[in-house]
């Protein structure tokens, strides 16, 4: 089980950052060129909420039943300085919560009665920032 949801965990990054990428340029293109915001934008959105909540189930899993994890969490003072623990145990997961957070607000304030240039721009301002927490805290060593 474990093998099979860390296979999984690190596959769903790959569909979750493209299609979160394409959501921020969809968002910016469509801010800068003051499009409606249609259902396709809509569609997107939740696709990208979609994704980035499964992907976060997956990783509380891992993180319960992860050998690295369990063992960072047996000793929180010792992993606080290895990097390496310290990576798995609070600054990853912390990092994607906060991401998911963000993808969840704008998804939310896009169905909001306000104005569609409005939309687009709080939806490509917090996708911008949750791509740029998850690319700042993915283990790029184990990944690649």
């Amino acid at each position: 089980m474990y093998t099979g949801l860390k296979h999984l965990h690190s596959f769903l990054p790959y569909l979750l950052l493209t299609v979160l990428v394409l959501a921020f340029v969809k968002s910016f293109i469509a801010y800068r060129t003051n499009q409606a915001h249609t259902d396709a934008h809509r569609k997107n959105g939740l696709i990208v909420l979609i994704l980035a909540h499964i992907q976060l189930l997956i990783g509380l899993a891992l993180y319960f039943i992860s050998p690295k994890s369990g063992a960072a969490l047996s000793d929180m003072g010792a992993a606080m300085k290895d990097a390496t623990l310290r990576l798995y145990a609070l600054e990853h997961p912390l990092m994607m919560i906060i991401a998911i957070v963000f993808i969840t607000m704008a998804y939310s304030k896009s169905k909001k009665d306000i104005a569609d240039r409005l939309k687009h721009k709080v939806k490509s301002v917090y996708y911008l920032i949750a791509l740029v927490l998850i690319l700042s805290r993915i283990p790029w060593s184990v990944w690649l």
